[in-house]
């Protein structure tokens, strides 16, 4: 793995220095508020017009947008790759993920998809897995987030509420009663989606709902042999394309 990771890095950094574009000459930036001119004594600094606050601009905002299409085809390749323990697979989707959003350069994405790797494979095995583990490959992942967006404000948090979810869908996945233990897994990843993207529990459920739905699909799968032709592979892929699109719904604002 190290050597696919060192080759990915080399391969990234070259295209990232022919990709970077030069900024053409142009007027002066506006100062920053920090180094404008102080009002004068006496006076009042100008008023800001009335109407509601502005939503901050900037790099947060960017989680906000992305392709449910491609979204979810990036997602399907990672969970085919993990169920087959196929890592390789896993990393470039994980990498490609996390690429979507931009903002992040290639050597923190790099460094984000090891992590998410390194956590999957900690919680893989089964009964005896290191979910403690795990969580910590998530808070690192999640603080490499918020140094490229702005968000989460809790990695720690963040990382619970993830490994949080994997535990539920562990339990429904070998439950002896199903229902209780998929509405659990519906409400677990309710928590993740309204944490990250501050929103209402209510406003994200759907799309919990259907991710948990592919996740149901999926497991059919695996007990039917993981078969590379099954036709649910095309509806597992589906579910994920629907949660992402009732996800945009909620969040892009």
């Amino acid at each position: 793995m190290e050597a696919v990771t060192a080759r990915m890095t080399t391969t990234a950094a070259r295209l990232a220095r022919l990709a970077r574009p030069r900024r053409p000459a142009g007027p002066p930036r506006p100062q920053p508020a920090s180094q404008q001119p102080a009002p004068a004594p006496g006076t009042s600094p100008p008023a800001r017009p009335p109407g509601p606050p502005a939503r901050p601009a900037g790099p947060p905002a960017r989680l906000r947008s992305f392709d449910p299409g491609r979204l979810a085809d990036l997602e399907y390749r990672a969970w085919t790759g993990y169920y087959l323990r196929d890592w390789p697979q896993v990393l470039a989707a994980s990498a490609a993920l996390i690429k979507m959003g931009p903002g992040m350069d290639w050597h923190r994405t790099l460094r984000s998809a090891w992590l998410a790797l390194r956590a999957i494979q900690l919680w893989a095995p089964y009964p005896h897995n290191d979910p403690d583990g795990a969580q910590a490959c998530m808070r690192h992942f999640y603080a490499l987030i918020r140094l490229s967006y702005g968000t989460p404000a809790s990695p720690a948090e963040a990382a619970r509420l993830e490994v949080d979810w994997w535990r539920a869908h562990r339990q429904a996945q070998y439950a002896t009663t199903p229902g209780h233990s998929s509405d659990e897994l519906i409400e677990s990843v309710t928590r993740l989606y309204s944490y990250l993207f501050s929103e209402p529990e209510t406003a994200v459920r759907p799309a919990a709902a259907h991710r948990a739905h592919a996740m149901t699909l999926s497991d059919q799968w695996v007990r039917e042999g993981r078969h590379p032709a099954s036709p649910l592979l095309p509806l597992i892929r589906a579910a994920l394309v629907r949660t992402y699109a009732t996800l945009l719904a909620a969040v892009h604002h």
